[in-house]
């Protein structure tokens, strides 16, 4: 690298929003530290979502193989995850190709943990890479006892150990492990995280080491590990940039009046008195599950939030959307800033 050149370093974060989060804002974090950044999402987010610019890094793509319409696209999870390996590994390739022949070549990658393929462009490169987990330092080192044979399938209905962590029962595993028959795909995506990672330089994670002491000292014997988190806005955390309260990408919208009442609900209870539920962005739950988590949030005579996509909205039970209008609240998958 030329002396008074910034690094530059190449972010590659896993498109669906809840492993987008959290690499933008490590994005932002490195940037404010004096580093030139890159973050490449896929084509279809970036020509869809169209990120804001006013940002502190620059935006670049790779492709999924479903520039058109994304994961919908996909016939299946299978398809999705073989065509963005396949394709992803290609047009990678060429963007790293691009920019090494550019006035800014690239001279590190932050790479989600999800795409370990990527981790073989990089090397082919001879470029320093760092795989970025985004569950914490406990789910993680589940994950790798499960991928080497330490802890194995079917789970017995008996407490297990790992280092690092108390005994688990098998309903206190990862939902992708207590129940790998509900997404297979996704069950086998967690495991082979671990795949090639002692070929990585550094090992990051979505953690606080406070939080999580016994079980990120116990990753960092698998190799060099640091955790980094929380990556969530600096104005939840220290202010360091005040107006920054928002991810700036967001695959799901919510309509603004609803976010509004949602806060005027939230200022009207005790502290401590609203459950929170949301299953994310890659769950999909059948109607009859649907309806048992309904009944069971009702009948807990507690103020609730859940939190469902707009694709999941059609399987709520109508007794619930009439119910909305008392003690409880169900919307759309919101934006940060719809709590704040």
């Amino acid at each position: 690298m030329e002396r008074g050149k910034k690094p530059h370093v190449l972010v590659i974060p896993y498109p669906t929003q809840g492993h987008l989060n959290p690499l933008i804002q490590f994005s932002k974090f490195l940037s404010l530290k004096g580093l030139d950044v890159t973050v490449a999402v896929t084509t279809f987010i970036f020509n869809t979502f169209k990120p804001s610019t006013n940002v502190f890094f620059d935006w670049d793509t790779i492709s999924d193989g479903f520039d058109e319409g994304g994961f919908a696209e996909a016939n299946s999870i299978d398809e999705y995850l073989v065509r963005i390996q396949t394709i992803g590994a290609r047009t990678l390739t060429d963007l790293i190709h691009r920019r090494q022949g550019s006035s800014r070549p690239i001279h590190g990658v932050v790479y989600d943990s999800f795409m370990p393929w990527a981790l073989d462009v990089v090397k082919d490169f001879g470029i320093m890479a760092a795989s970025f987990f985004t569950q914490p330092c406990s789910v993680n080192l589940i994950y790798y006892c499960f991928h080497e044979g330490l802890l194995s399938l079917p789970i017995l209905d008996q407490e297990d150990s790992v280092a690092g962590l108390p005994p688990l029962r098998v309903e206190e595993m990862p939902s992708f492990i207590s129940a790998p028959e509900c997404y297979p795909n996704y069950f086998e995506l967690v495991l082979n995280q671990w795949s090639n990672t002692k070929e990585v330089d550094w090992i990051l994670v979505n953690s606080i080491y406070e939080f999580e002491p016994k079980e990120a000292d116990e990753l960092s014997k698998i190799g060099p590990t640091l955790t980094i988190g929380p990556t969530i806005p600096s104005f939840y955390v220290d202010s360091h940039v005040i107006d920054d309260k928002k991810y700036k990408l967001d695959l799901f919208k919510v309509d603004p009046e609803e976010a509004s009442l949602t806060r005027m609900w939230l200022d009207t209870k005790p502290k401590g008195s609203v459950i929170y539920v949301s299953f994310g962005s890659m769950a999909n739950l059948n109607i009859t599950q649907m309806a048992e988590l309904a009944s069971g949030l009702l009948e807990s005579n507690h103020y609730f939030i859940w939190v469902i996509r707009e694709s999941e909205k059609a399987k709520l039970p109508s007794y619930l959307l009439c119910a909305r209008k008392g003690a409880n609240i169900a919307l759309e998958l919101p934006t940060r800033s719809a709590f704040t």
